[in-house]
């Protein structure tokens, strides 16, 4: 909720969809780790730290989304994420 927060009060700001662009495609990777253990059904029963390791992923997906809207203003300073913390093994893919 604190990166929906901070991208609607950038908004009310006066920020574009343009300089919100980094914080939104953060947001996106991070829901899509939320749903994919959701969708999961079992909640990681059977592979607890995968689950783990995944709401690890989107909690820092979100994190750096929150600050990529609280710092709109000074576009191009905080870095996005190129891909996926996973990637290199393999695991989830953006």
């Amino acid at each position: 909720m604190d990166l929906l927060d901070a991208v609607e009060a950038a908004k009310s700001a006066g920020a574009t969809d343009e300089q919100l662009r980094p914080a939104l495609e953060l947001q996106r990777k991070a829901q899509w780790r939320l749903d994919f253990i959701a969708a999961e059904n079992s909640m990681g029963f059977h592979a607890p730290q995968e689950a783990a390791r995944v709401l690890g992923e989107a909690a820092d997906y979100a994190r750096q989304g929150q600050v990529a809207a609280l710092n709109w203003q000074e576009q191009g300073s905080v870095p996005v994420a190129s891909q996926s913390i996973a990637g290199a093994s393999g695991d989830l893919q953006d």
